[in-house]
C-alpha cells in the first residue's frame, strides 16, 4: 500500500467540493493508513471512531436485516460525518459541513472509495 498515492485520492476528494472539509482512510480496525486533517483534529481518535461506528453500524445493519453495511452518515449541529466501505479492510470517512449538498458528497466520495479500493 503506498499512502502517497491514497493521500493524492483523498487530496482529490477534498478539492471536488467546498463542503467537505476532511478525509481518512482507516482500516477496519481503526488504524488512519492515509488523511487529511485539519491540525485540531486527532488522527487516532478519527480512527478510533470510525472503527466504533463501524462496528455499531454493521451491528445493526446485522440485527435488522438491512444486509451489509455500505455507509454510514451521522448529522450533527456543525456538519456530517461519512463514512463509505472502500472494500473489505477499509472505510473513507469525510467531515462535510453542515450546508453539505449531500448528494454530490456522496457521489465524490463513492468514486474515491472504489479508487482507494483499487490500491489496498
Amino acid at each position: 500500500m503506498r499512502t502517497d498515492v491514497i493521500e493524492s485520492v483523498l487530496s482529490e476528494l477534498n478539492g471536488s467540493s467546498a463542503d467537505i472539509e476532511a478525509s481518512a482512510v482507516v482500516s477496519t480496525d481503526g488504524l488512519v493508513m492515509a488523511s487529511l486533517l485539519p491540525a485540531n483534529l486527532d488522527e487516532d481518535r478519527v480512527g478510533a471512531m470510525t472503527a466504533a461506528m463501524l462496528s455499531l453500524g454493521s451491528r445493526t445493519s446485522d440485527e435488522l436485516a438491512r444486509g451489509d453495511l455500505q455507509q454510514t452518515l451521522t448529522k450533527s449541529s456543525k456538519g456530517y460525518v461519512v463514512m463509505t466501505q472502500a472494500g473489505e479492510e477499509a472505510v473513507v470517512t469525510v467531515l462535510a459541513k453542515e450546508t453539505a449538498k449531500l448528494g454530490l458528497v456522496f457521489l465524490d466520495v463513492k468514486r474515491a472509495a472504489q479508487d482507494i479500493e483499487k490500491l489496498i
